[in-house]
């Protein structure tokens, strides 16, 4: 399984930016996966952005993201999304991509490579 990130880069603060996360495997049943995004600043520790649950697709979001990014998934295209806005410069971070779920009764977490997202003037 392999998750693929997609749509980092350099904006300038109030910006927005469009990530992507892409999905591949064999049988990677991927609407059966709880689908996240975390970052992690330099010399700070991973936290979670947001989150799409499988099933229903509720999603929650970290208190510093409410109201500025939205998560979204495409399940026929295997992607899950974070259309970010208002961009801070505390917005900067390596974004990551997770996928977590209970497949034949086994916890399954995969992680993605990363995208470096920078906001800066």
């Amino acid at each position: 399984v392999q998750l693929v990130e997609s749509g980092g880069g350099l904006v300038q603060p109030g910006g927005s930016l469009r990530l992507s996360c892409a999905a591949s495997g064999d049988t990677f049943p991927f609407s059966a996966y709880t689908m996240s995004w975390f970052r992690q600043a330099p010399g700070k520790e991973r936290e979670l952005v947001a989150r799409i649950f499988n099933g229903g697709g509720s999603t929650n979001y970290a208190d510093s993201v409410k109201g500025r990014f939205t998560i979204s998934r495409d399940n026929a295209k295997n992607t899950v999304y974070l259309e970010m806005s208002s961009l801070k410069p505390e917005d900067t971070a390596v974004y990551y991509c997770n996928a977590l779920g209970v497949i034949a009764g086994y916890v399954q977490d995969y992680w993605g490579q990363g995208t470096q997202v920078t906001v800066s003037s």
